[in-house]
């Protein structure tokens, strides 16, 4: 008997469904999908929950990915895997699931949830590739943890320097892998996720590697608002330091545990470089600064990125009302800033000028006193 249960222990095989299918959904289906032919512990196939879209041409968005291999509209030209199965169908999708990697615009989230109460079982580990945050009248609500509330799922989270293009096309990347308690379930996600051309870690502090993830998009609009008044590589250095700063500071604030060593992982310095230096956030803010503020962050959006969403409008205003809630805008300057610009309040050219006021009060080294 013992046999046989030993044997049924090792044939048990994780089934892995994708849930959204944008860029970066369908970039890491691609990692994914090789992995899972590839190692034994993974079934298979890899499905993908598809936002179905109608195409100029009247084909429906999840039928030209299941006959072409291929996500036409958000990362065309790469072939996903032919193990890649396209599914319209978000319950269906994850039936048979026990992995779920949730990667749609954070602002999704909780219709998403929604729709899966009830309809996953209690066996099943997610993990959160969104950037982004709820806020409530408590407070900011990390994306992981509201899916753990609403699904009664452990939930870890991936964040890093990963601009999915590059990734795409095998380009050598880095990520962070962040979890609150098992260490052997981080060690699977990290297993599912590796490649020669994507090196994956895992630490412990779900909150601080979350964070980095989320923030550093408010930060990469600062610096595209620098591009677009041609303020040079100083500036745009000196904006990324303090936005780092004023990242760590927060995180701190909000969540005492949070480590100084997240902040050295990909999820961290690394993924503050490389939006600042070519992500969606950047290359908006840049145009936005160009246009002098005339044409919204939506119009432009609409414009410049083809469908994909932008994330550093919004999370730029759920900061500024957890700010604003707990009377902390004085200590955080650039991430105040970032917000009023958006909306129009000021003109991109105070991206700088909020120098001009430093905080009176050491957040970064001191900022237990103030939580």
């Amino acid at each position: 008997m013992g046999e046989v249960g030993m044997a049924g222990a090792a044939a048990v095989q994780f089934r892995v469904t994708v849930v959204g299918s944008g860029n970066w959904g369908s970039v890491a289906a691609k990692v994914i999908a090789s992995n899972t032919l590839r190692l034994s512990c993974f079934h298979d196939e890899v499905r993908m929950w598809v936002f179905e879209e109608v195409l100029p041409g009247g084909e429906k968005l999840s039928d030209t990915i299941n006959k072409n291999n291929e996500n036409v509209k958000y990362l065309p030209g790469i072939k996903l895997g032919k193990n890649v199965v396209a599914d319209p169908n978000l319950e269906n999708a994850v039936r048979e699931a026990n992995m779920l990697v949730f990667v749609t615009p954070h602002q999704f989230m909780e219709g998403i949830c929604n729709s899966l109460v009830g309809k996953i079982k209690g066996d099943v580990e997610g993990i959160s590739l969104i950037k982004g945050m709820e806020v409530r009248k408590e407070g900011p609500c990390l994306i992981s943890k509201l899916i753990t509330d609403m699904l009664g799922i452990n939930c870890c989270v991936l964040m890093g320097a990963n601009i999915a293009n590059e990734i795409a096309v095998e380009k050598f990347s880095e990520a962070t892998i962040g979890y609150k308690h098992s260490k052997e379930v981080a060690e699977r996600w990290v297993k599912l996720f590796s490649q020669p051309y994507f090196l994956v870690s895992a630490v412990q502090d779900i909150e601080g590697v979350e964070l980095c993830g989320t923030l550093k998009n408010v930060v990469a609009i600062a610096a595209g608002l620098v591009d677009g008044l041609d303020m040079g590589n100083n500036t745009k250095a000196a904006i990324m330091r303090i936005g780092l700063r004023e990242m760590r500071a927060l995180s701190k604030l909000l969540f005492p545990s949070v480590r100084d060593s997240t902040f050295f992982e990909s999820c961290g310095v690394a993924d503050v470089i490389t939006t600042c230096l070519g992500g969606r956030n950047r290359r908006v803010a840049e145009a936005f600064a160009r246009n002098g503020g005339r044409k919204s962050f939506d119009e432009l959006e609409t414009e410049l990125l083809q469908g994909q969403k932008l994330q550093g409008v919004s999370t730029a205003k759920e900061v500024y009302e957890v700010l604003s809630h707990r009377g902390w805008n004085a200590l955080f300057p650039l991430l105040s800033t970032v917000h009023r610009i958006c909306i129009g309040q000021l003109p991109p050219s105070a991206i700088v000028k909020h120098s001009e006021k430093p905080p009176k009060l050491s957040i970064v080294e001191s900022s237990a006193e103030f939580y």
